[in-house]
């Protein structure tokens, strides 16, 4: 899967330490040999430094592209903890540092107290914009951009006729998802993809996939559309998997 990923145009891999073996399996198959890699520092007893060197370790690389502070509240709770991931790139053994963020006031405080990061990986989807605003400000900051729940999370290819209850405030947003979609001729998959993929201050796209087949249907995705599509979704809180239960 990997060869057609290489093929197919992807060049950065998204892991962390926390995603069970999976920087194992990167590293099993050289994938740092082909791809930029990015990993996280998730909430553990470790220290930053002895983390990050076992990922380093396990993948089998020198260096790594990016690294990120998995949560937010392992920085807020104990700051100087940046000061590690400052470190690491000075000593050359990443390129990037960052912070994978959910909420837009996180992305606040970081800017308040002032700290230099050069990567950031946000939620963002057709629904989800909440950190657009602050898109054009992290560009003129040098910092790079990548975007995940692109698909929110699966909601987007949810049937609109069997949505849970405390899904149903969605319903008619869905429902002029599926319009526009038609008016193209084109799926609500390829609308979502290339919404993300066209938006000139995002530098990546983050896509989970399961199998070739799955990453095949993503590269027929990419379509040389237009979209002109501004949903204004008012509940905001349904947009976070986390309220759906």
């Amino acid at each position: 899967m990997l060869n057609n990923a290489k093929v197919g145009g992807v060049l950065i891999l998204d892991t962390s330490s926390a995603y069970g073996n999976a920087e194992e399996i990167l590293g099993d198959v050289k994938a740092g040999e082909s791809f930029k890699i990015v990993s996280k520092y998730p909430k553990c007893d470790n220290t930053v430094a002895e983390t990050f060197n076992n990922s380093l370790k396990v993948l089998g690389i020198d260096c790594l592209y990016g690294y990120l502070l998995h949560h937010f509240e392992a920085y807020r709770e104990n700051k100087p903890v940046w000061n590690d991931f400052v470190q690491l790139q000075k000593e050359g053994k990443v390129d990037r540092i960052g912070f994978s963020l959910y909420e837009p006031w996180e992305l606040d405080q970081i800017l308040k107290d002032g700290i230099p990061f050069s990567l950031i990986q946000v939620p963002y989807n057709i629904f989800d914009r909440q950190f657009e605003p602050y898109f054009k400000q992290l560009k003129e900051m040098g910092v790079e951009i990548h975007v995940r729940s692109t698909f929110l999370q699966g909601l987007f290819f949810k049937d609109r006729e069997t949505l849970p209850e405390k899904l149903q405030p969605l319903k008619k947003y869905l429902i002029q998802l599926d319009e526009y979609a038609a008016s193209k001729g084109i799926s609500v998959g390829d609308l979502a993809l290339n919404y993300n993929l066209y938006n000139p201050y995002i530098d990546g796209v983050l896509i989970g996939v399961d199998n070739k087949e799955q990453l095949l249907q993503n590269f027929a995705s990419v379509k040389d559309i237009e979209i002109n599509l501004d949903i204004k979704v008012e509940e905001l809180e349904l947009l976070k998997p986390v309220n759906w239960q």
